[in-house]
């Protein structure tokens, strides 16, 4: 994802460096007895990430893609969520038609209150940030940007999965497309990212489809992340933005929960807010003090080199009180 950045206009963005120090990390695996406690294990998370690197990269029309959506799939049956697929030809705006696979795992479909997880699990066919030209049109392994944060919601899915009861229905979605738009060497084109959830948007896959509010987590495993509020979150959902970050706070998350002002960022939660008119934010690594994005973005350097469970912990943990909390 590009993710444009355009600076808050009249508003000097203060430059953080707080993101760094160390957390314990407490996380254990157990059995799929009902839960009874929240927990998180980034053990588990860390390997979900690991098995979809493992196809290659994801990128569309692919067998990795294939094999990886598949797999998906099938380990969220297994955690016990109600799992629909969206699919269609969208066509992009280099004029290719592209199969698009949106996977829906939804617990407690019959609760009318539910809160909406989402993030993206295709890979950018383009290193558009290598500085090596030859290595420009290679796909990106995107075990942070897009891996990730789906790893992350795989083991909340299992742990929803372990509970007698929920407080409210959860609905998580694995939006495809979100990393095709145009490479940094194109000329710029409206709408050319997050196809997928441009599509659900305007499609839902359940009529007349609400949530209380939705959590985008993108690029949420590098070490000594940097979460910082982005403006589109904090324009449509700022009590969604006050109520993650004082969790996190709450939980001693805060070297990775900087309560700041970050950019203004193009990804799957923008068509979440403008379409389907559900108040979203994104929880995104981008550092204003290092100038953005984590160094391998974009390149073929995005690996499972940049994953650390202390930072999966801290965003997967917090997740899950703030599901409970409701």
């Amino acid at each position: 994802m590009t993710k444009r950045i355009i600076l808050y206009s009249l508003i000097s963005l203060l430059l953080f460096s707080a993101c760094q120090g160390k957390k314990k990390n407490n996380s254990t695996q157990r059995d799929n007895a009902p839960q009874t406690s929240i927990e998180f294990s980034a053990d588990s998370a860390y390997r979900y990430i690991a098995e979809q690197v493992a196809f290659g990269p994801r990128t569309p029309a692919s067998k990795a893609h294939e094999a990886c959506g598949n797999y998906l799939v099938n380990k969220m049956k297994s955690f016990g969520a109600e799992v629909q697929e969206q699919k269609a030809d969208i066509r992009a705006w280099d004029g290719k038609t592209l199969p698009m696979r949106n996977i829906i795992a939804s617990f407690q479909p019959e609760n009318a209150q539910r809160i909406l997880l989402f993030a993206h699990w295709d890979c950018r066919p383009w290193s558009d940030m290598e500085k090596t030209k030859n290595l420009q049109m290679k796909a990106v392994l995107g075990a942070n940007d897009g891996a990730s944060g789906v790893g992350v919601l795989m083991e909340v899915a299992r742990q929803l999965g372990k509970a007698q009861t929920l407080p409210v229905g959860v609905d998580i979605i694995f939006f495809d497309l979100e990393d095709y738009g145009v490479p940094d060497w194109g000329k710029d084109v409206k709408d050319s990212w997050c196809l997928g959830s441009q599509y659900w948007a305007k499609h839902p896959h359940k009529a007349g489809y609400t949530a209380n509010y939705g959590i985008l987590l993108d690029m949420v495993g590098t070490r000594n992340a940097c979460f910082m509020w982005e403006y589109i979150s904090k324009r449509y959902a700022p009590d969604v933005v006050q109520k993650v970050w004082n969790k996190a706070q709450e939980l001693g998350y805060g070297q990775f929960f900087i309560q700041a002002d970050g950019g203004i960022l193009t990804d799957d939660h923008l068509y979440i807010n403008t379409l389907a008119g559900i108040p979203s934010i994104d929880i995104i690594d981008f550092d204003n003090d290092r100038g953005g994005f984590f160094e391998g973005w974009h390149t073929q350097h995005d690996d499972m080199s940049n994953i650390d469970k202390l930072t999966l912990q801290a965003v997967g943990n917090t997740l899950m009180h703030i599901i409970y909390s409701e």
